[in-house]
């Protein structure tokens, strides 16, 4: 459990150093350009990455309900808004608000499939990430 708590960390440190660098990207450019450029070069690692080790077409995926492909829209969606965000409102509250957002949509997503959670807990964790926010930018 501490190797996975440790790789969610690194991934949220990832995840803010990328939208450090296309927000800059989209400074330059614009945000749909910079989400462009951002998801071509990924998809470019990530064909490398699959071939390598599961291949390209990992088997059932033509199987999948159409509903399991609609991760790729939402990114895009994500990675533009972050682009566009970033650049206006800082990294800081971005990322605090962006975090909420998971946080919400995931407490949300554990209670339409029933997973045993502490609701009071987990709101309270998401407003706790919203006071940080709002703490780190009062002047």
């Amino acid at each position: 459990m501490p190797y996975m708590i440790l790789i969610a960390f690194v991934a949220g440190m990832l995840v803010t150093l990328s939208r450090q660098i296309n927000g800059r990207l989209a400074l330059e450019s614009s945000a749909m350009q910079s989400s462009f450029w951002n998801h071509l070069v990924g998809f470019c690692v990530l064909a490398v990455a699959a071939q390598l080790s599961i291949g390209f077409w990992p088997p059932g995926a033509s199987a999948a309900p159409w509903l399991a492909w609609i991760g790729g829209p939402l990114g895009v969606a994500f990675v533009a808004s972050g682009s566009w965000l970033i650049a206006r409102l800082g990294a800081t509250m971005t990322g605090g608000l962006m975090v909420a957002g998971q946080m919400l949509s995931g407490v949300a997503l554990d209670l339409a499939q029933g997973r045993d959670a502490v609701l009071w807990m987990q709101l309270l964790g998401v407003l706790l990430i919203l006071w940080g926010v709002w703490a780190s930018i009062r002047q």
